[in-house]
């Protein structure tokens, strides 16, 4: 009797886990994410952020070029230049101002148009 009751929990834990992996993914594309950044977040953003951003960028790619003997021996040379050079000029120029994710902001349409 008892390897019933376990045999019924490990399919009911399988049963739960197959479903929150099926799920989990629909709940986070069905959410939008819209941003209108105040006009005190693109002001910091223009007078702090995208300097900083700019001048990481610039030195990512520095560092890169430093590295690049090494990475390039370790096999993980288009990871460092993700990491050091592509992660932060996106952040600086594809992004728009005030907001806080990296990439264009694209017009969606609505379902009743």
């Amino acid at each position: 009797m008892k390897t019933l009751n376990s045999k019924k929990f490990s399919r009911l834990i399988a049963f739960v886990g197959l479903s929150l992996t099926l799920i989990i993914p629909q709940l986070a594309y069905s959410q939008t994410i819209e941003e209108e950044p105040s006009a005190l977040a693109m002001a910091g953003d223009l007078v702090i952020a995208r300097p900083l951003l700019i001048t990481a960028t610039v030195a990512g790619a520095l560092l890169y070029v430093v590295s690049l003997p090494l990475s390039l021996a370790g096999g993980n040379a288009a990871e460092a230049g993700d990491t050091l050079v592509v992660g932060p000029a996106k952040a600086a120029f594809m992004r728009c101002l005030g907001c806080t994710r990296s990439g264009y902001k694209k017009e969606i349409a609505n379902l009743d148009e």
